[in-house]
């Protein structure tokens, strides 16, 4: 038996709903795996931040330093800026832990219809810069509140930031369909971008099977929707990846469904598995939340553990309730939270 511990912070809103189910599938997938998880629960929310002053305290990192994995819900309610939720509680992890590659793997699925006519096709990956870039600290703000009053932010593009994530994009387009669009506007943003595009085509002269592209955001944004199938691996800086794929979520159906992961390829932290669909206050508490991104970021957990053939049983058996038509109300269908996920787990012979 192999044996996990596993950092919880279920946050906000639906988040509270759509961890538990994650929770059951991993535990009844694992019990056929020989695999067991302990789980730790943390309070780390806008709601705390609403009591305490902080979404995390002081020694909230160091307390889930040594987990295996992390496993979020979802943070951000009414009456807390969405700065003070991302500041307060992701980035600090992210950053801390190294995770700079944020993994969204993006396909349509039946019983999630896409807006887009012939769209069966779609199944790639963006791969999102995720520690440095354009969201950075550096900058500021000068004369608040007079006619001259400005305001200056700071890119920030290393070579080893750069090219770490690159790397992982075409290591991961080897196992894939050998492919890398990169996301560039080298026309217009004269220093940063013409940097990266030199890092991208150093990576890619390491990788000679795998084809490699550049697309300016602009036009890449646009083949996303006339051409999705045409894409496998899509990598881009922290704000260019952030815009695609949300983009390549409504492309395949739903964001509500979407799952992600931002990984330390090396280990040496834990990894956080996140849906990506946010709180949903307009939903929350009253069992309508779809699970499939808690579930789907559980199986991709799975797979950054080293367990991809129970990776693949979960997917299969939450893909499958779907295509049995078994969904919740925003994807058209009539179950709630738990009887998805009742249906799912059925699927696996819990």
């Amino acid at each position: 038996m192999t044996s996990y511990r596993i950092a919880l912070i279920p946050g906000d809103g639906i988040g509270t709903e759509v961890l538990p189910p994650a929770q059951a599938l991993l535990d009844a997938v694992g019990k056929r795996h020989g695999i067991a998880f302990a789980y730790d629960s943390f309070d780390w929310s806008c709601e705390r931040y609403l009591a305490e002053g902080a979404m995390m305290p002081d020694d909230g990192l160091d307390r889930i330093r040594h987990h295996d994995a992390v496993l979020l819900g979802a943070v951000g309610w009414p009456g807390v800026p969405d700065h003070v939720s991302l500041w307060g509680l992701l980035i600090p992890i992210r950053r801390s832990f190294q995770q700079y590659v944020n993994l969204r793997p993006v396909k349509v699925l039946d019983g999630v219809p896409s807006p887009l006519r012939d769209a069966g096709a779609v199944d790639f990956v963006v791969v999102r810069e995720n520690v440095e870039g354009e969201y950075s600290e550096i900058g500021g703000r000068l004369g608040r509140g007079t006619p001259d009053e400005l305001a200056v932010q700071e890119a920030v593009f290393t070579r080893k930031g750069v090219t770490r994530v690159v790397e992982y994009a075409y290591a991961l387009a080897e196992t894939r369909g050998q492919h890398v669009t990169s996301a560039t506007k080298s026309n217009g943003i004269v220093h940063t971008m013409p940097f990266w595009d030199e890092l991208v085509a150093e990576v890619a002269r390491r990788h000679p099977a795998v084809r490699g592209d550049k697309e300016h955001i602009d036009a890449l944004a646009a083949k996303l929707v006339l051409a999705p199938e045409s894409f496998d691996v899509i990598v881009g800086s922290n704000l260019f990846g952030d815009i695609l794929s949300d983009l390549a979520a409504a492309v395949a159906g739903s964001i509500g469904v979407a799952p992600a992961a931002n990984l330390n390829p090396e280990r040496e932290f834990p990894s956080m598995f996140e849906p990506v669909h946010g709180s949903a206050p307009d939903i929350a508490g009253q069992g309508k939340a779809n699970p499939l991104g808690a579930l789907w970021s559980a199986a991709m957990m799975l797979d950054h553990l080293g367990h991809p053939e129970a990776s693949a049983e979960l997917l299969a058996a939450a893909f499958g309730a779907l295509a049995d038509g078994i969904s919740t109300a925003d994807l058209g269908g009539s179950a709630d939270t738990d009887g998805y996920t009742r249906a799912v787990l059925d699927r696996v012979g819990a």
